[in-house]
This record gives structure tokens, sequence and C-alpha cells, in this order.
């Protein structure tokens, strides 16, 4: 058994990830660590924020740490949201705001493909290590679906006629980006415990 925690108050994310672990898998959030703070991601990238968040709770004293930053990258825009998908509307930003603001910004754009993407980072006895998962798909026109969180609701992955909120949590899982590199994290741990 390995106890990890994960560098997250996000019930959903956390949810998320543990329906996605074996039971040799522990993994508790910070507040049941006992570590009540919001980590600031002032990283310029995804791994730069995965970075951060594990090495704010390795500093803290705790050996097998697992943090991850995930962004909504839309082609037409650049990248845009990417790193900054959280706080893409502005410091009173909320998934609501963010999404109104991306559906305005591609209310005359043809090219609405995207792609989730979540970069991993897992620190254990001070080494550290990182796997990367991700989905394409296209944004839709109106946010569809009151499952999941995020952009989930105007995310269509591809080969798909719903949007991630539209899924169950099990519908989701077994093709997001969370989950594919979630697979690479465990495929690594396997080796590790070998």
């Amino acid at each position: 058994m390995i106890d990890i925690v994960f560098a997250s108050n996000n019930a959903y994310k956390l949810e998320e990830i543990a329906s996605l672990l074996p039971p040799s898998v522990h993994i508790r959030s910070m507040k049941e660590a006992g570590i009540e703070a919001e980590i600031p991601e002032t990283g310029n990238t995804l791994k730069e924020n995965a970075f951060i968040k594990a090495d704010f709770l390795r500093k803290k004293g705790l050996n097998a740490v697992l943090a991850d930053d995930t962004g909504l990258e839309v082609n037409s825009l650049n990248g845009a949201p990417g790193v900054y998908s959280a706080r893409y509307a502005g410091p009173e930003a909320n998934a609501k705001r963010n999404m109104e603001k991306l559906l305005t910004e591609l209310e005359t754009v043809t090219d609405r493909t995207a792609r989730f993407v979540t970069v991993l980072c897992f620190v254990k006895d001070g080494d550290v290590h990182y796997f990367e998962g991700e989905v394409k798909g296209i944004i839709v026109d109106s946010p569809r679906g009151n499952q999941g969180f995020g952009y989930d609701p105007v995310f269509l992955p591809d080969g798909f006629n719903k949007t991630f909120a539209e899924m169950t949590l099990d519908e989701k899982n077994s093709i997001s980006h969370r989950k594919r590199a979630l697979e690479k994290f465990l495929a690594f741990l396997q080796k590790i415990e070998q």
C-alpha cells in the first residue's frame, strides 16, 4: 500500500482520480493531511504548475505527493486558455465566467478544435517524475450537461456525441486526459513497487 497526498482540495478532481486508482494506492486531499492552504499557480506551463504544487507539499515534509495541472488548449486561440484555464476570465473567474469568455471569443470562429491536457507531477523520496495525458475534441456552441467541472460542459471529445458534462463519471474516466496521465503514473508505480 502506498499513501499519497494529492496537492488539491478540489473534491471533484480527487473523486475522479481516486476512482481510477487501484486499492493498493491510497490518496488523500491536502485537508485530510492537515494542510489548509491555497497554492499559487505561478508557472508559465502546466508542468511548472504541477511541480510548484507537488514541491509545496514536499517542503511540508510529505514523502509521496501527487499534483496535477490541467489546461484546455483551443487551436484557433493559439493554445489559450492553456495554463490560465482556471483564471481565464480574470481574478474573479469561476467556471461559468471562464466558459462565457471562451464561447464569446469563439462566436465567429469555425475552427473549434481543442484538447484537454493534464500533467501529473509525482514526488517521492525527493525524486520528481512527470506523466502527461491528453484528449482531443471540439468546443460546442453552448454548455451541455451538469456533471464534471470546469470546461466539461463545452468540451465534446472526438468520436462522442456527449460533452464531458453529459457523461457519467465512469464514461468520462474511460477516455479522459486525467485517466491517460494516471495510466502512465500507475504503470510507473507498478515498476518501482516490484
